[in-house]
């Protein structure tokens, strides 16, 4: 994997905006352990601790611009710049009880702020990759028990959800009117969008996560607060999506076959979703100690109980599988913070000695869901 994607994207240019973000500066590090030339462009890191400043990802960078994606003329020029083969959008408001408190930003962020690069592309006149990240949510829940295909209509009950169908179909929009992907020898441009499933791994410290909210209960040595047990979430760690993003993008650039600009999700295999309980039981075992209390609220903000995702079209055509079994992804979860939190050695090396293993890692078997 590794060899054959530094082919790729060795001495290319890419531009990731959200780089400052858990799964920005994920994609960040390993794009660079590939040999990228990475420009990011992003607000600050969204929270303190950070995997962005723990693993020093701005020393890694070509280039780094501290802006918000929806100020198109600094986003505008910082594309032209960077003069980018591949664009990683991943710039959002990615909260769902967040999006309930501030909902004009959420939109702005997440359907503008696509808008403002798609628009930057659409300018520069420039070939380009470009994959548009967007989320498990955009689809219209209906609380059904088997996973939501491609084809699936947009949709969202909260205001986090649809922004992100409506970006969704703002890439729809743009890839008809402007990226056509039967005329590419024409404008150059190569548009797909990418929806993943609920991501786990070291260096997430966002508001109401629950892995997040596990990690610093248990490293303050307090109850785990679940306020959901029974929700199910197609759990994966964060290397898994990105796999799948970096896949596509290099079947992109290589070729000018139009399938490759769809939708495309990527979560884990059928039947290894698991509920928030299941989950924390998990972690807990991979922790070593720790409980966990439910402190669900009648009352709260409105979240989906199921949400599963197909991943049929990437297993089939892509060719595309995840590596990592749930208890393995949990185990490597544990691990980084515990290293964290002890201070114990360099969160680079932590995540680059991840994502070492995950290359050299088989196919993921199915896993027999924990009871």
């Amino acid at each position: 994997m590794s060899e054959r994607w530094a082919q790729t994207f060795a001495g290319r240019s890419a531009l990731v905006t959200g780089h400052t973000g858990f799964k920005g500066s994920w994609l960040t590090i390993w794009l660079h352990r590939l040999g990228a030339k990475v420009t990011g462009y992003a607000l600050p890191p969204p929270t303190e601790p950070s995997n962005f400043v723990a693993s020093g990802v701005q020393d890694l960078l070509r280039a780094h611009h501290e802006a918000d994606v929806r100020d198109a003329t600094r986003l505008e020029r910082a594309i032209r710049e960077a003069d980018p083969d591949f664009i990683f959008h991943l710039a959002a408001q990615a909260l769902v009880r967040e999006s309930y408190q501030a909902p004009r930003e959420t939109f702005e962020t997440n359907v503008m702020g696509t808008v403002n690069v798609l628009e930057a592309v659409r300018k520069s006149g420039r070939p380009c990759v470009v994959v548009v990240v967007s989320s498990d949510k955009c689809y219209e829940n209906r609380e059904q028990v088997w996973g939501y295909r491609e084809i699936d209509p947009m949709g969202g009950h909260d205001p986090y959800s649809a922004s992100k169908g409506a970006a969704e179909l703002v890439v729809a929009s743009y890839r008809r009117s402007f990226f056509p992907p039967d005329r590419i020898a024409q404008h150059g441009v190569k548009l797909a969008s990418v929806r993943s499933g609920n991501v786990i791994g070291g260096g997430d410290w966002s508001q109401d996560r629950i892995v997040t909210d596990m990690v610093r209960s248990l490293a303050a040595g307090r109850a785990v607060p679940i306020r959901s047990p029974q929700a199910v979430r197609p759990w994966q760690h964060v290397l898994e999506p990105l796999s799948g993003y970096l896949t596509l993008a290099a079947r992109m650039l290589e070729s000018d076959d139009p399938r490759w600009c769809q939708a495309w999700n990527f979560g884990p295999l059928p039947g290894e979703e698991l509920t928030v309980s299941q989950l924390t039981d998990l972690m807990l075992r991979a922790w070593g100690e720790g409980r966990w209390q439910d402190v669900s609220d009648p009352g709260q903000f409105h979240e989906a109980r199921v949400l599963l995702l197909s991943i049929e079209k990437a297993l089939h055509e892509l060719k595309w599988r995840p590596r990592w079994c749930l208890s393995e992804a949990v185990r490597r979860t544990a691990e980084w913070y515990r290293t964290f939190y002890r201070g114990a050695g360099s969160m680079l090396n932590a995540c680059l000695s991840d994502i070492a293993a995950y290359e050299s890692a088989e196919c993921s078997p199915q896993e027999v869901r924990p009871r």
